[in-house]
């Protein structure tokens, strides 16, 4: 059965988690759950128990004590939801605001603009 360890010291090693549900049944394996950008701990683990009343033991007894000096969250793990496998994420139609969007927006006629020199570049605003 896989548990959830939710709460955790970011100082908590695998083997503190290892021995405080060691005390309930074998564990079969332990996994905190790390930042891929820093390797810091996000502050959960996973516990793996073969033994289903074991495990319900561990969780009944664990869950609200304290592990390396915090009250942990312990409960039976829910199974991984799928996510889609499009890479990106966010965005979407945001609808348009009441601003302006950006870009020109004017009529085609341009030569009202007074601030390019005849040869077609920008002018300078400084003296040199």
């Amino acid at each position: 059965m896989e548990i959830y360890v939710g709460n955790l010291s970011y100082q908590a090693t695998e083997g503190d988690i290892e021995a405080a549900f060691g005390q309930h049944g074998v564990v079969d394996r332990v996994q905190i759950i790390q930042d891929k950008f820093t390797g810091r701990s996000k502050g959960f683990a996973f516990v793996s128990m073969s033994d289903w009343k074991e495990a319900q033991a561990a969780i009944k007894a664990l869950d609200g004590a304290e592990i390396v000096g915090r009250v942990v969250k312990v409960n039976q793990a829910r199974p991984r939801e799928e996510r889609s496998q499009s890479g990106g994420g966010g965005g979407g139609y945001r609808g348009q605001s009441q601003r302006g969007s950006g870009g020109y927006r004017g009529s085609g006629d341009r030569s009202d603009r007074g601030d390019r020199s005849e040869e077609g570049g920008f002018k300078s605003r400084h003296r040199r």
